[in-house]
């Protein structure tokens, strides 16, 4: 485990349980890669890291297992699991899905305060890539569609995606550093606010099917570059 683990794991609010704490931190770690696909968690271990009893970490390794970011071998291990490109299809299927949907409704309907919202979250993402910070681009990233989400009245769905999203969203952060790609998030984003401020439902549902169409046009490249992380 990094050693870096014991500075977020000293974090916890005791006024709040401790499991869904863990469970997030773990999370947090394990699509940020900080945890890589084949990492051993030992539930000893952390459990002296948080200092906590061995049953939040359980609940929050169970949880983890739930959305398929770790392997948990009974008496045995639990290991972060490698990404499923099949898993990761899916989800991006699902998700293009429903984008498509929130971008309608938005543009077809535009709201000048939510155009002005989410010009002010891409200004943050540019300001966080400048400075190389990819899990503050990130949590903007997610921030950014989420707001479009809950506009659209499926905050709901927005949170039910992000659940799903555990191998998508690492291979992701392992396209995330090539030279350009956060570069063409930002585009993308922009690009996207610009049709739903003109009111084109259309063009809006273009710009996202460009969008969301950038990381698992590199699979094969990514794959071939990780081998020891992914599955097919």
């Amino acid at each position: 485990m990094p050693i870096h683990a014991k500075a977020r794991a000293s974090g916890l609010d005791r006024s709040r349980h401790a499991a869904p704490q863990v469970f997030e931190q773990l999370r947090a770690m394990i699509l940020s890669l900080e945890m890589a696909p084949g990492t051993v968690l030992s539930r000893a271990e952390l459990a002296g890291l948080f200092g906590l009893s061995q049953t939040p970490i359980r609940d929050a390794l169970i949880k983890l297992g739930e959305e398929g970011l770790v392997d948990i071998f009974a008496q045995h291990a639990t290991v972060v699991s490698r990404i499923d490109l099949a898993s990761a299809r899916q989800v991006h299927f699902l998700r293009k899905c429903i984008e498509l949907e929130v971008v309608r409704t938005l543009a077809a309907d535009p709201a000048a305060e939510l155009v002005a919202r989410l010009r002010a979250q891409i200004d943050l993402q540019v300001a966080v890539m400048s400075a190389d910070d990819y899990s503050a681009f990130v949590a903007a990233d997610l921030a950014f569609h989420h707001m479009m989400y809950e506009a659209a009245g499926a905050a709901d769905l927005s949170d039910h995606v992000r659940q799903l999203s555990g191998h998508i969203d690492r291979l992701r952060r392992l396209h995330l550093p090539d030279a350009g790609k956060a570069q063409a998030v930002v585009r993308d984003h922009k690009r996207i606010v610009d049709a739903i401020a003109k009111g084109d439902p259309e063009l809006a549902q273009q710009r996202v099917r460009e969008h969301l169409s950038g990381t698992l046009a590199k699979v094969d490249e990514i794959s071939a570059r990780y081998p020891q992380y992914v599955t097919q």
